[in-house]
């Protein structure tokens, strides 16, 4: 299925967006996707095709990643994020969808279906934090640092280096036997194509890992009222988050996932994905 890029504006500037697929009469609706940090919708491409099989999907960058322009505000919350979803839904007659977000994409799924319920027929949660305050002092202070370009161009090694440590270990400034994730490292080219997506946003990229460290979603979730799939890939630290995550929201589905870095494991998370939100 072949994946097409766009934009559409809102007050911010213009919003990029990765599409596939098409609607049908009496079909399913569109599914809006939200990726993790700190790339940009590139991430969404393995699930993208496979998806699009069935209905349109959407997926823009997030404000201050990728291709789209950084948020108005100087700290914003999940909450304002949701708030430019809601405007990029309107901008693109997007009326109501099934909504799918993971990680950051997650948190802000969290919000635009409490704050915009009839934005969101079925929800899709994929890797949700859920982390004690201890924990989210600790990676509010340290997993997300302000960059900007500097003159020799140690920036270039940072984003790179930055890519590579978050597929070593969780979390990626904790290099420790005890810390590193069991999976094999992402080739070169993968390494690549992120830290391309992640200079892009640099100077802004922190902003929605720290809006996420500070979004209080074990509150925020049991307000939660459309049917909703908590899901997370087996390679992925946050697959121990899905039971507890699911147990807060009522009637909520639970299910660890195939990992999406293989051909296979992207099919089989799609066809996951798509069962549920076509389930009757």
């Amino acid at each position: 299925m072949p994946i097409d890029r766009a934009f559409t504006r809102i007050a911010e500037g213009l919003v990029h967006y990765r599409h596939a697929g098409a609607d049908r009469a009496g079909g399913p609706l569109p599914l809006y996707m939200m990726h993790a940090s700190p790339a940009s919708s590139i991430n969404l491409v393995p699930l993208i095709g496979p998806l699009a099989e069935g209905r349109r999907v959407v997926a823009p960058d997030t404000l201050g990643f990728g291709d789209s322009p950084p948020p108005s505000q100087h700290q914003p919350e999940i909450a304002d994020y949701a708030d430019s979803v809601d405007r990029v839904m309107a901008s693109m007659d997007l009326h109501t969808c099934d909504v799918y977000g993971t990680h950051t994409g997650a948190h802000i799924a969290i919000e635009l279906a409490i704050r915009y319920p009839k934005r969101v027929r079925r929800l899709i949660i994929d890797g949700v934090s859920l982390m004690a305050p201890d924990k989210r002092a600790d990676l509010l202070a340290n997993y997300a640092p302000e960059m900007k370009p500097s003159a020799h161009g140690e920036h270039l090694i940072w984003a790179w280096n930055y890519v590579r440590d978050q597929f070593i270990y969780f979390p990626h400034y904790k290099q420790t036997a005890k810390n590193m994730r069991p999976i094999d490292m992402m080739p070169p080219d993968t390494i690549h194509d992120i830290t391309m997506e992640v200079l892009k946003g640099l100077r802004s990229y922190h902003k929605g890992y720290r809006a996420v460290f500070r979004h209080d979603d074990d509150k925020r979730m049991p307000l939660i009222t459309q049917p909703t799939y908590c899901i997370a890939s087996k390679d992925d630290p946050l697959h121990v988050t899905v039971e507890k995550a699911a147990s807060l929201i009522k009637g909520a589905k639970g299910a660890v996932t195939p990992s999406e870095w293989t051909p296979d494991g992207a099919a089989a998370k799609a066809k996951m994905i798509a069962d549920f939100l076509d389930a009757a």
